[in-house]
């Protein structure tokens, strides 16, 4: 099997032209996961909200790029820009796919996905305003980076996925790997089509509180759903997952307010290069659960 190709080391896969790969995970989805597949009750359900945002997140990510692709200039210096778009978008088809039989699994067990309704009410009152092209390019830059900083927490700190089932591990690993390795293609695009700082920051500030919001509204749904929002067990579990001495907050706000500076680029700083690694090093050790899609 030809080996993972990222950004990272500047690699390119002769076939498409682009360091980017897009992968076919091969893990079985046809069997359900348990109702409580991680160690806790919280961190199933936080992880399960999680996935339930992906679908219509993916696609309207993708459709945002597409939207804003005829902007970018039919200049050689854009080709390599181009073919890691494609891969990008076939990479966000292919994690739309897999969360889609994630969620049917859920509805099974009795849970309620009101996040893609309450993204898709948004994204219809977007479309109603007329909102620019590249201000949706935007949106999808700080929903990026949000996900990329999740994803570095992931690969970082084996305690996010430490007592869960071995092949949601996998998934959810294979998933924050490719959010690294294709998190600046929709800000390059950005920059390149003239998006301004300003109006990166401030869909950043609007998208960061909308999704701690409805990521907090859904998982709490689901505990409530799943019978054990009222637990003590679970608001402790949930208080030291977000602000333990070794909460995500305190883990990810650094990365987080980059995104603020003038000069910020996702491949730059501590959450840059150390993350290209960690998915570089997760994908080479873990060849035989993906097979690189053409």
């Amino acid at each position: 099997m030809t080996a993972f190709l990222t950004h990272a080391d500047s690699a390119v896969d002769d076939a498409t032209g682009s360091a980017l790969k897009v992968r076919r995970l091969l893990v079985d989805l046809r069997t359900p996961q348990a109702a409580r597949w991680h160690r806790n009750d919280f961190l199933t359900q936080y992880f399960n909200a999680l996935s339930m945002s992906f679908p219509v997140g993916e696609q309207f990510f993708i459709d945002s790029v597409r939207g804003a692709l005829p902007m970018l200039a039919q200049q050689p210096e854009h080709l390599q820009l181009r073919r890691d778009i494609q891969q990008f978008i076939g990479q966000e088809a292919a994690h739309r796919q897999i969360h889609a039989q994630y969620n049917a699994h859920l509805e099974t067990q009795g849970l309620v996905n009101k996040w893609q309704h309450w993204a898709l009410r948004r994204q219809a009152r977007a479309k109603r305003l007329g909102m620019h092209p590249k201000s949706l390019l935007a949106v999808t830059c700080a929903y990026e980076h949000l996900t990329a900083t999740l994803a570095h927490q992931t690969l970082q700190h084996a305690d996010a996925l430490d007592g869960a089932e071995v092949r949601m591990q996998t998934l959810w690993r294979w998933h924050a790997s490719e959010e690294i390795e294709h998190r600046n293609v929709a800000f390059d695009l950005y920059q390149a089509v003239g998006g301004n700082h300003r109006k990166r920051v401030q869909w950043f500030l609007f998208v960061l509180l909308t999704m701690a919001l409805e990521a907090t509204a859904q998982t709490v749904l689901n505990l409530k759903r799943s019978g054990t929002l009222w637990r003590l067990a679970t608001w402790r579990d949930g208080l030291a997952f977000f602000l333990g001495r070794h909460g995500l907050v305190w883990r990810s706000t650094p990365a987080l307010l980059r995104y603020l500076r003038r000069d910020f680029h996702p491949q730059q700083g501590e959450h840059g290069s150390d993350s290209s690694q960690l998915a570089q090093r997760w994908l080479a050790e873990h060849v035989s659960h993906w097979r690189g899609v053409r």
